[in-house]
């Protein structure tokens, strides 16, 4: 009888966070969007600002392409919260272990909050990949669909990293203008059709399909492998591991500063956090909502740097390349470490304030949406 109260009471558990991390996630899925766009569409000499990815969207997909790619969006984020605070429950159970009171430092909590957020990126990052094509792709030129007499010529090789791309016949011209001062004998018997054999010719330029054409799992997996779905994976360990860390502890600080604030008029004043009684669901949730900002705030630079780089299709047979010549990567020694590309030092910073608006809004609705479905769940 109390395995089956206690499987009971997990499930309702389980159905408030994941009904409560939906809501969240679809009220402030347009302020990640047009974050999402703002990174990676600005350049050092020319940032975009929200007005102008805002037009482009609606001009080119709507209003409901600011919604483009939402599901990918809510079960990464269900599963990465999931495996966060799981995280951080076992990490800080050590701690408390053997202790009178429930008590957890700020310094504890930033060191759990660190190991959760390692955790949850794992997790969440090849839905964070997808999610981050599809809105990339609210944004960008409807993709040509190719006729029947185009799939025919279309060679083998790419038309299997690539389905659903058609070759662009145009660039695939002017590159051969380039070659066509080439002597006879350097020259291919029929150097059009040869040049389509190779799969970095796809688009007849040599450089890899826009990201809007590949956005979808089979697609990825077949252009550029199993490994692109964690492509920045240095960066978002670095994002999600500091994210946690100063989330957690936020909340813990402020979380024992309204608990002294709450029993500086007990009498007796109480020895332990435990004996001062719960605190509000209202003040639980700004306190929620303010930690999300300043996590945001302090690991927005290493999203702009995730974002950017899940936004570059690079093929299998460009990653092979690189593995063979072993290929360095760029930048002084923390850029590499932490994945931060040279050229996007002038752009960490873009668009901060609207993920620190969704933090903060998104963490305030989930945690309590989260309280009112408990309590009324419990209740019932």
């Amino acid at each position: 009888m109390d395995e089956l109260l206690n499987n009971k009471t997990f499930a309702v558990h389980a159905a408030a966070a994941a009904a409560a991390v939906t809501l969240g996630t679809t009220l402030t899925y347009p302020l990640d969007t047009l974050k999402v766009l703002i990174q990676v569409g600005s350049t050092a000499g020319k940032p975009l600002n929200e007005a102008e990815v805002l037009y482009r969207v609606r001009a080119l997909s709507g209003y409901s392409g600011l919604y483009n790619g939402v599901a990918w969006m809510t079960l990464g984020r269900t599963l990465g919260l999931g495996v966060r605070f799981g995280v951080y429950e076992v990490v800080t159970a050590f701690y408390k272990d053997g202790r009178e009171d429930d008590y957890v430092s700020v310094a504890e909590a930033l060191m759990a909050g660190f190991v959760a957020g390692t955790a949850e990126c794992v997790v969440a990052s090849p839905f964070e990949l997808i999610k981050l094509r599809a809105q990339v792709a609210s944004a960008s030129p409807t993709m040509h669909v190719p006729s029947v007499s185009e799939k025919g010529v279309i060679p083998t090789l790419p038309s299997r990293l690539l389905p659903r791309y058609s070759m662009d016949m145009k660039a695939m011209s002017n590159s051969m203008g380039l070659l066509s001062t080439l002597t006879t004998q350097h020259r291919h018997v029929n150097m059009f059709d040869a040049l389509k054999e190779y799969p970095w010719m796809m688009t007849g330029s040599g450089k890899p399909p826009p990201v809007n054409n590949v956005q979808m799992p089979s697609d990825i997996v077949s252009l550029e492998g199993w490994t692109a779905m964690w492509r920045g994976l240095r960066s978002g360990l670095v994002r999600d591991s500091i994210f946690g860390g100063v989330f957690f502890s936020s909340w813990q600080f402020l979380h024992q500063a309204m608990l002294s604030w709450k029993a500086v008029g007990m009498d007796p004043v109480p020895r332990y956090d435990t004996e001062a009684g719960p605190l509000s669901p209202i003040a639980v949730t700004l306190a929620a909502g303010v930690s999300g900002s300043i996590a945001a705030a302090a690991s927005h630079g290493f999203d702009t740097t995730r974002s950017r780089s899940q936004c570059t299709v690079l093929p299998k047979y460009v990653t092979m390349e690189r593995k063979f010549l072993k290929w360095k990567r760029p930048g002084k020694r923390f850029e590499r470490l932490t994945g931060i590309h040279p050229a996007d030092r002038n752009l960490l910073l873009n668009g901060i304030s609207l993920r620190m608006a969704r933090c903060g809004l998104a963490s305030s609705v989930i945690v309590g949406s989260y309280f009112l479905a408990i309590e009324h769940l419990v209740s019932n």
